[in-house]
């Protein structure tokens, strides 16, 4: 199904309850998988998702439709293939807010290193870190400041975005906070120290269902709290946390977990 307007799916839906019945449908973990799979399921199917990153393996040469498919195919019939559970929309509609919040830092972030870099060039430096951006703001804002006339509008412009931003996340945690308060796994999860409301209501709108995971090990290799192995000819060897898990080093989150 992957690459074909919508349209053409809903066509073939009904051609797929009449002439398959409770066969196994396994389009790949992309943005429309997730509903498209529980469309699927209505029909009686037996929906699997794989995460695209297991799929390309067995991708021989070009990229087409005809090859996606029987890559799929291939990797579905792998004893130990690892498979994506479908998401409800209650489970979809949770994870919004995190998706939301997850952009608009990384757009932040952008700002300020912007704004860190053009400073520079006007001699003015000031040390990274989210908590002298007050005074990077103040020193755009200071007309005694070596910024010239020209430089200071443009700048003004990322200073206003950047309030901006800050506001819509200060209204977003506080949503989120208001979410942790009033679900019952939010407040379980609060309970083991070191977890506060974002990390509990991320856990509960993200995480797959606890059958999804054979060990403890597997959930945390998830998170990305793990070890990345990178093992060859005997000589063992491992980073410091694996990139490929919810949790990474480079996620807003992962500093809450020391925080919260």
């Amino acid at each position: 199904m992957e690459g074909n307007p919508d349209g053409a799916r809903e066509v073939h839906l009904p051609g797929l309850r009449e002439d398959q019945p409770a066969t196994g449908s396994l389009p790949s973990d992309t943005a429309w998988s997730h509903h498209w799979g529980r469309e699927v399921a209505k029909l009686g199917h037996q929906v699997k998702l794989i995460a695209p990153i297991y799929v390309k393996p067995f991708v021989k040469r070009q990229k087409n439709d005809a090859a996606d498919a029987e890559a799929i195919c291939e990797a579905a019939m792998r004893p130990t293939m690892r498979f994506v559970a479908v998401k409800s929309e209650e489970k979809q509609a949770a994870a919004t807010v995190f998706k939301v919040r997850d952009l608009l830092v990384r757009q932040k972030t952008q700002i300020i290193n912007a704004l860190r870099g053009l400073m520079a060039e006007f001699g003015i430096t000031v040390p990274q870190g989210p908590s002298r951006v007050g005074i990077l703001i103040s020193y755009v804002e200071d007309d005694s400041s070596s910024l010239t006339a020209a430089a200071r509008p443009p700048c003004l412009a990322l200073v206003s975005t950047l309030r901006a931003l800050i506001d819509k996340l200060r209204e977003l945690d506080l949503e989120i906070a208001r979410r942790a308060r009033h679900d019952d796994v939010a407040k379980r999860l609060m309970s083991v120290p070191g977890i506060g409301p974002v990390i509990a209501t991320a856990l509960e709108a993200l995480a797959p269902p606890a059958e999804t995971f054979t060990r403890g090990r597997d959930f945390s290799a998830w998170m990305g709290l793990t070890p990345r192995q990178h093992s060859s000819g005997g000589n063992a060897g491992t980073n410091a946390r694996s990139s490929l898990g919810w949790l990474s080093s480079r996620n807003d989150l992962a500093g809450r977990t020391r925080s919260d």
